[in-house]
């Protein structure tokens, strides 16, 4: 396997050659730094590259190989959003204030949990202003830019991580996702996203946005790298406390299972007409190709994203108030006076908003009772051009940086598992997401309807010509 190719492969791939010592870790490691060289300055992914470290652990990986230690991620190189603690380095969550923190004094937990299983860490990537972005686009290190059309925007607020994986600098990348930071920029980067359910993995090192709507998982080129890794991050922190008390989910040995008996069902209403055309036209495929015949409407989807927002805004406002207070002209001024707004929104209006929150999130737990999956698109639209400023949805004109998301934000308001697909239409310069979201703690069943799309061609997520 060359160089190339081993950029070309998924992780599963580069596992498998690299403990059968078809390849070597440090072989993998120096591929992916020579593609970050080669292409980082063009996209604008990784903020921070750490190839001493990175060279070093593919020679200890090597050492263990040789050992027959078992390590299901052998020589996968990977990145994480800079949001993530990286050991000796200052935690930045795409700021210019966070720079000046004192460096992490250890990895993340899910850092640590890739490491373990033999991945090597490359970097940290872009991001938007303290994840609260849809665009990926970041005044303080510059905007991360779309590989398959570098005049576009990779999508936020893990633009670094969506950029860095579509591109092949790297086959995995982690993310977060809060109201949709992991699916936006896998829709417009044709990849797939995994948002777990909240609560399934933990959030411990990482820098917060909004501690009752944040996720954290996994970006990759295929879906069985999505179970792969999500396998391998799964597993009890004491240090989160809002990691949920679950048994451990196999959902890498679940992908054989196929869709055979799932019940499937495509999303209407508000779904639908706030979609443009690439985007319905993407989800009817992949209704087409798992024979989902029904289209339900979710009642208030539309009042979900606004609580969301609600709760958004004034959970991050209360997070970042004294930084407001103290340093509002390092922030970028769209993403301060967004946080400023959240400052003046009302305690009543949150209230409610939470209670609407368990309302919602009961309505939707019946729904799974009839169904075992429901397909929506995962962005309106494809990737935009770089600083677009307005888009126009159902004849309404809108601020684009907030609204990108409108289709993830009632998924995440209740914390549901969902896993954005990457569809390429025929004719198609550009990829688009579909969304496959299953009930609470099914991870498995949305991850086996997308490599059952992957494995039949309908989905799937090329390496950029670059």
């Amino acid at each position: 396997m060359t160089s190339f190719d081993s950029i070309q492969a998924d992780a599963t791939a580069i596992a498998d050659s690299v403990k059968t010592t078809e390849l070597t870790a440090t072989h993998t490691a120096t591929a992916s730094l020579d593609r970050i060289k080669q292409l980082n300055q063009a996209l604008g992914a990784f903020t921070d590259v750490i190839e001493t470290k990175a060279l070093s652990d593919a020679q200890e990986v090597d050492r263990q190989v040789a050992t027959s230690a078992y390590l299901p991620l052998a020589g996968v190189p990977f990145a994480v959003k800079n949001l993530f603690d990286i050991e000796g380095m200052s935690t930045r969550a795409g700021s210019k204030i966070n720079r000046t923190n004192p460096p992490a004094t250890a990895d993340a937990f899910l850092v640590s949990r890739l490491k373990s299983a033999g991945a090597i860490l490359t970097g940290g990537l872009n991001m938007g202003e303290y994840a609260y972005d849809f665009t990926g686009e970041n005044i303080h290190d510059g905007n991360c830019l779309n590989p398959h059309d570098t005049s576009r925007m990779a999508g936020g607020s893990s633009s670094g991580s969506g950029s860095s994986v579509a591109s092949g600098m790297v086959p995995i990348a982690l993310g977060s996702d809060t109201n949709g930071s992991i699916r936006v920029p896998s829709s417009f980067c044709g990849l797939f996203g995994l948002k777990p359910t909240y609560g399934r993995l933990s959030r411990h090192g990482t820098f917060p946005f909004v501690g009752s709507l944040d996720h954290l998982g996994p970006m990759a080129r295929s879906a069985r790298d999505l179970a792969l890794v999500f396998d391998v991050l799964q597993g009890p922190d004491p240090m989160d406390p809002a990691q949920a008390d679950k048994p451990f989910l196999a959902t890498t040995t679940e992908l054989r299972n196929g869709i055979e008996g799932l019940r499937i069902a495509t999303a209407g209403g508000y779904f639908r007409t706030n979609a443009e055309p690439e985007a319905l036209a993407a989800v009817d495929a992949v209704a087409a190709a798992v024979g989902a015949s029904r289209e339900v409407e979710i009642p208030e989807a539309a009042r979900a994203r606004a609580a969301a927002y609600v709760i958004t805004a004034s959970e991050g406002a209360n997070l970042h108030f004294d930084r407001i207070r103290s340093r509002p002209e390092d922030f970028d001024p769209d993403t301060r006076d967004r946080f400023l707004a959240g400052t003046m929104i009302p305690a009543l209006w949150v209230q409610q908003a939470h209670r609407f929150r368990s309302w919602f999130r009961d309505l939707m737990s019946k729904m799974f009772e009839e169904f075992d999956i429901i397909l929506t698109p995962t962005t309106p639209f494809t990737s935009l051009p770089s600083d677009t400023k307005t888009i126009t949805l159902a004849g309404q004109i809108m601020p684009a940086r907030p609204n990108i998301g409108l289709f993830t934000q009632p998924i995440s308001f209740i914390g549901l598992p969902a896993v954005s697909v990457p569809i390429w239409l025929e004719g198609a310069s550009l990829p688009i997401g579909v969304q496959v979201i299953a009930p609470a703690w099914r991870e498995d069943l949305a991850l086996r309807v997308a490599h059952h799309l992957q494995e039949i061609g309908v989905a799937k997520a090329p390496v950029a010509a670059l």
